[in-house]
């Protein structure tokens, strides 16, 4: 008596243009594919996808580069500081000496203290380059103590 053969069912995916069920090692059906041409290779496919992100993420630095370009360097002096509720408000006067328009962001701190850590950023208002800006701001993170302070700003 022979034993009773099984047959081990192929293992299909859907075609990827139509559904239609085909063998897992080919992405196009016969009626999608007539000649027969060969698929992409998933490596083709993922290289290209890789490839369109970094276009994508120089392209935006490029952006970036050129909307900041001429912003800055910024000169800022502290006006005065003055008690206000449970902090200080301090008076700056920065100047763009770039030459394009724009905002920048100053550190305000104690130069006295050797750890660096007391301090505030205060965020200016966007300034026309070659103009002088004086401005008030809150700080609570210096106390309401007055006291000799330093200021530097960054350039984006």
């Amino acid at each position: 008596m022979t034993a009773p053969t099984t047959v081990v069912p192929e293992i299909t995916h859907p075609c990827v243009r139509c559904g239609a069920p085909v063998p897992i090692d080919v992405g196009l059906c016969e009626r999608c594919n007539p000649l027969g041409l060969r698929d992409s290779s998933a490596s083709q496919v993922h290289g290209i996808a890789i490839g369109g992100v970094a276009a994508a993420v120089i392209a935006l630095a490029i952006v970036a580069r050129l909307a900041v370009s001429g912003v800055g360097p910024f000169d800022a002096t502290i006006v005065s500081a003055a008690p206000d509720a449970a902090g200080l408000a301090i008076t700056l006067q920065v100047t763009n000496t770039g030459s394009s328009a724009g905002q920048t962001t100053c550190r305000v701190q104690d130069p006295a203290d050797r750890n660096g850590g007391i301090g505030g950023l205060i965020l200016s208002p966007r300034i026309k380059p070659g103009q002088t800006l004086s401005f008030t701001k809150h700080l609570d993170e210096l106390g309401s103590d007055v006291r000799p302070l330093s200021v530097e700003c960054s350039t984006p």
